[in-house]
């Protein structure tokens, strides 16, 4: 039947983890860069230092995109390129003006993301998320950034999961910065939200009134005990969804965290600035994951990949194990459940009537090989990206307003802690050279583009890659 009309189909991308030139016109350092020179942060010591070579291959990327046939390119602007130091970089702020106007020659349109998680490390050694200025010098740098493009850009979006940053980041250890302090992480956490409501309003007032504003969450599809699916609920879904959309944070959250912190950091006036409205929610989701309470005595369980460290990014969260899954798995050793996806989205659409989503992310890292011909027949992503889009349409028909879907990742890239090791790209990289190559994920999703999604989810779609041509 194929998806609505207007759908919007994408694909997207993140700053530190494609363009490279680290070093070059301008860009200082950030987070990542110093988190991934430091020993046993980061699989193998790689670095973002080069990654895909993006930023001189470009215009190469888009071509590629306009092949693909895609609406839409969700990609991000690296706040240390653009804003050193917080001078103003006019060689940066210059690279993605040019990209953006190479996406619109190709009726592309640019969906850009302020945030993916590389904060300058000028300002993370002021402090970082944790500290209440860094929510302000964000604004600033959104106004900065919406004067430059704001008369191009289709969709803005403040923050690229910010559970990731805060938790991942300060309580974990496991990102960039490095830091293990669940207090911090709640600080960041506010301050991150407190940053997002800040820069939508500044970028409402500079950009085109025709521009869209959002925010894309990695929300957890939970399952498992009630006690233990509310608890985690709290700290990883509800901290960002609740306030942002005008509820205040959640009474149970600080219930569960009152042993840390009385909260005295949100200040009055918070929870409405970081309510500021959003015309379009995005959704990132990968797989589901299964909680319960622990019982205190058996050896505990750390299926969760986020558990990497001796510390846990599920601050209130201690007396919860996350259960190993059935498989079949991904790569990354996540399990595969397209049913997961619908049901996030339904519940999105339940819970939070009236506001429109989008899948900002979604795909799978697989172990691909080159075939001697030199083509990549990755049929697990293609399987996984079927499903995953039959999801999308359930969730549509059964009432769902899902506007978009993009892809993730255009290219292979730098998987951040995991280094180059894994591979989420439609077009595979071949890293010492930058070569590029599509594989058959790519074709499929073309075709699939193409059809506006008809057939996907017809049990007769076996999948099958029809034109290998390009």
């Amino acid at each position: 039947m194929g998806f609505p009309d207007g759908f919007l189909w994408g694909t997207a991308t993140a700053s530190y983890q494609i363009e490279g030139a680290a070093a070059e016109d301008g860009r200082a350092p950030s987070i990542w860069d110093t988190f991934s020179r430091t020993p046993g942060k980061v699989l193998d010591g790689d670095t973002g230092d080069v990654a895909t070579d993006h930023y001189h291959r470009w215009r190469e990327d888009v071509a590629a995109m306009a092949r693909l046939g895609v609406g839409a390119y969700r990609f991000s602007i690296s706040w240390s390129r653009v804003l050193p130091g917080g001078v103003p970089n006019q060689k940066g702020i210059d690279f993605y003006s040019r990209l953006v106007d190479e996406l619109l020659d190709h009726g592309i349109a640019p969906v850009a993301t302020l945030y993916h998680w590389d904060l300058p490390q000028d300002v993370e050694d002021a402090g970082g998320w944790p500290a209440r200025d860094t929510a302000k010098r964000f604004a600033d740098y959104a106004d900065r950034i919406g004067r430059a493009l704001g008369d191009r850009v289709h969709t803005w979006t403040t923050l690229n999961e910010p559970w990731c940053s805060a938790f991942l980041g300060y309580a974990a250890g496991v990102h960039a910065p490095g830091r293990t302090g669940p207090v911090d992480a709640l600080k960041a956490a506010h301050h991150l939200n407190l940053g997002h409501g800040l820069a939508n309003r500044a970028l409402r007032e500079v950009v085109a009134p025709s521009a869209l504003h959002s925010v894309t969450l990695n929300l957890h599809h939970l399952r498992g005990e009630d006690e233990a699916v509310r608890r985690v609920d709290a700290v990883s879904n509800r901290v960002f969804l609740d306030p942002m959309l005008g509820r205040g944070y959640p009474g149970d959250l600080k219930r569960d965290t009152a042993d840390l912190t009385d909260w005295s950091f949100v200040r009055d006036g918070d929870e409405a600035a970081i309510a500021a409205p959003l015309d379009v929610l995005g959704v990132n989701y990968y797989s589901p994951t299964l909680v319960r309470t622990w019982d205190g005595t058996s050896p505990r369980e750390h299926a969760d990949g986020h558990r990497q460290g001796a510390a846990t990014p599920f601050v209130g969260c201690g007396d919860v194990e996350f259960a190993v899954q059935p498989g079949p798995y991904t790569a990354m050793g996540w399990p595969i459940d397209a049913t997961g996806m619908d049901g996030l989205l339904l519940r999105l659409h339940r819970e939070y009537p009236g506001v429109p989503l989008m899948v900002t992310e979604n795909g799978a890292a697989f172990d691909d090989e080159v075939a001697e011909d030199g083509g990549v027949r990755d049929e697990r992503r293609v399987a996984y990206l079927r499903d995953h889009i039959a999801a999308v349409g359930r969730a549509i028909a059964a009432g769902a307003d899902v506007r978009g879907y993009f892809a993730w990742s255009l290219l292979d890239n730098f998987e951040w802690a995991y280094g180059y090791s894994k591979r989420f790209g439609l077009i595979r990289v071949d890293y010492p050279t930058g070569e590029r190559t599509w594989k058959d994920s790519a074709f499929w999703y073309r075709d699939a583009i193409g059809a506006n999604g008809a057939r996907i989810g017809d049990p007769d779609d076996d999948g099958t890659v029809r034109g290998q041509d390009h």
